[in-house]
């Protein structure tokens, strides 16, 4: 039989995408203690529910903790020209009478806010130790309202969020929120694939 170029191309492409969605996973498997994976050139977040990896060599740097709102426990700012272009983000006790990753995700999608389009909603599991592993991961789409160095009002920015509850029952929500031209899918994946939680 004479094997057609498309074939092996769809092959080809078949192998690729199980590679990225291996990657994507990395840290999710079934070594409940180990460690999420954090991309080459990225930095970390360490709370003391989760840690979190943050693009670094995109150029994001963590604010000091006299800089930040007292409603994060960590947070990494990318700022150009003066603007903040993208935000990773750590919030702990952030909702009251939570349990579990869906109670959790209920309480921080509710804080997406008006004009906001949610694209995509799924249970994810993260690095560290179980049931605290289990999570929910919700992609979604907003745009910028010019306000406390934001890029202009009406500037096309896009989201992703991840909450659960860690081991000892704390509530966690972490969001990396971007202009929509400078974060791709791959980032995505790798932000919601570099956590781990304690």
């Amino acid at each position: 039989m004479t094997r057609r170029p498309h074939d092996a191309g769809r092959r080809t492409a078949t192998a690729a995408l199980g590679l990225s969605l291996l990657l994507a996973l990395t840290g999710c498997g079934d070594d409940t203690d180990g460690k999420a994976s954090v991309p080459e050139g990225w930095s970390t977040l360490d709370t003391d529910s989760l840690s979190v990896g943050y693009p670094k060599d995109q150029g994001y740097a963590e604010q000091p903790a006299a800089e930040r709102s007292r409603n994060n426990a960590a947070v990494a700012l990318k700022v150009e020209n003066g603007i903040r272009t993208g935000m990773v983000s750590v919030q702990l006790k952030f909702a009251t009478g939570v349990s579990d990753a869906a109670e959790a995700a209920a309480a921080a999608g509710a804080g997406i806010g008006l004009g906001s389009t949610r694209k995509a909603t799924e249970d994810v599991r993260l690095a560290g130790p179980s049931p605290a592993r289990d999570a929910r991961r919700i992609d979604y789409d907003f745009t910028a309202d010019g306000k406390n160095d934001t890029p202009n009002r009406g500037t096309p920015m896009t989201g992703v969020l991840v909450a659960g509850v860690d081991s000892e029952g704390v509530p966690f929500v972490v969001r990396l929120n971007a202009v929509r031209d400078a974060v791709d899918g791959e980032d995505l994946d790798a932000f919601v694939g570099s956590i781990t939680v304690k």
